[in-house]
């Protein structure tokens, strides 16, 4: 059985080379199918390289770009911690504005406080001392208690004066001239529509019988007159207060901040000191017309009649200086004096002049209601 099945050899040899033969032309065959696509991948190879280069370069910039996002959050960071500080500091600024305007009206309240307390105890002062006022004025620029003074051996008027307004005194020329015949209190009193005068600096008359102020004066912030210095000039400032003292220069007078001014002699207190008596002018009894200030600040514009035997025989400057301090007077300063001294109230002259008549003088201080 085994014979009759066998594949005679020769044939198998020849069927297998068929195969073979098939094989290796079916191979050729793939080959150059495939020919083409090899060699398009090796052309592709170099332009993919092109781009993986440029996907590198932009990957750099996106990490270049995410790097300066970094930093400009870290910036805006920064900032936004500097704004929070500025906002903090400001409440801090405005919680200190707050307690410091606080501060500020406390002070004025006990400013205004113990200005009302000194301006109680120097009514109580003056009430006791001069009684009652004989004449009050409550007008718009300024307030004007006058007092009689009646003491051992002299009379004469004394005035208070609370400025609203520091243009409510002035100094007034002789009918507003420098060299002039001169003009009484009363005529510049009425001719300005004053409620008070009195009588301000010394002065000098030439051969022509013209009146000349002496010293430095000052009207309406102006210089109208400097000649001699070393006297005592007596101003008023632009706040209506009172200053002065020895004068050598027109600089010393811009310092002041003067609105209006005369000279006389001598400053009797300066900040509630006595001040020295010129020996000429010690332990005499004269008429003295005097300015000051209160404690409070107010004015004072006192005339003492004098030259009157058995009804004012004058008073000495030590005697005024020590009066003016029980008064609670701060500053004061001596005016023109002797028969010039005149005190007008309300369009009355209430002072008793020495010469039996009001004397034509060069300048007047008026207080204008």
């Amino acid at each position: 059985m085994f014979t009759k099945s066998l594949i005679p050899l020769g044939l198998l040899v020849t069927v297998l080379l068929g195969v073979t033969a098939g094989f290796q032309l079916r191979s050729s065959e793939l080959n150059a199918a495939y020919a083409p696509a090899v060699l398009s991948y090796a052309d592709a190879e170099t332009p993919i390289e092109g781009v993986s280069k440029l996907a590198d370069d932009v990957s750099t910039a996106y990490a270049s770009i995410a790097d300066t996002a970094n930093a400009a959050a870290e910036r805006l960071s920064e900032i936004d911690a500097f704004l929070t500080e500025l906002t903090e500091a400001a409440r801090r600024e405005s919680a200190f504005d707050v307690e410091q305007h606080d501060a500020v009206a406390e002070l004025v309240n006990k400013s205004k406080q113990q200005n009302q307390a000194t301006e109680d105890t120097l009514e109580s002062v003056l009430s006791t001392q001069l009684g009652k006022p004989i004449g009050q004025t409550f007008g718009k620029k300024a307030t004007v208690k006058v007092f009689s003074l009646k003491e051992a051996g002299y009379r004469g008027y004394l005035a208070k004066v609370k400025l609203h307004d520091p243009k409510a005194i002035k100094l007034v020329m002789s009918n507003d001239k420098i060299g002039d015949k001169g003009e009484t209190t009363s005529s510049a009193a009425k001719r300005t529509d004053a409620v008070l005068a009195i009588n301000a600096g010394g002065f000098s008359k030439d051969k022509n019988g013209l009146l000349y102020p002496m010293g430095v004066t000052v009207v309406d912030g102006e210089i109208v007159a400097f000649y001699q210095t070393g006297l005592s000039f007596i101003g008023i400032n632009k706040n209506g207060h009172l200053v002065g003292g020895e004068i050598t220069s027109r600089k010393d007078i811009e310092a002041l901040d003067v609105e209006q001014g005369a000279t006389f002699v001598p400053t009797l207190l300066q900040d509630g000191k006595k001040q020295k008596i010129p020996t000429k002018w010690k332990n005499k009894r004269e008429p003295r017309t005097m300015i000051g200030h209160f404690s409070n600040g107010d004015l004072l514009l006192i005339v003492i009649d004098g030259r009157q035997k058995g009804y004012s025989n004058g008073v000495t400057l030590e005697e005024a200086q020590t009066k003016l301090l029980e008064w609670n007077v701060r500053d004061a300063y001596n005016l023109d004096g002797g028969g010039s001294s005149a005190f007008v109230y309300d369009g009355k002259l209430l002072n008793s002049p020495s010469d039996g008549r009001e004397r034509k003088v060069v300048s007047n201080f008026v207080v204008l209601p």
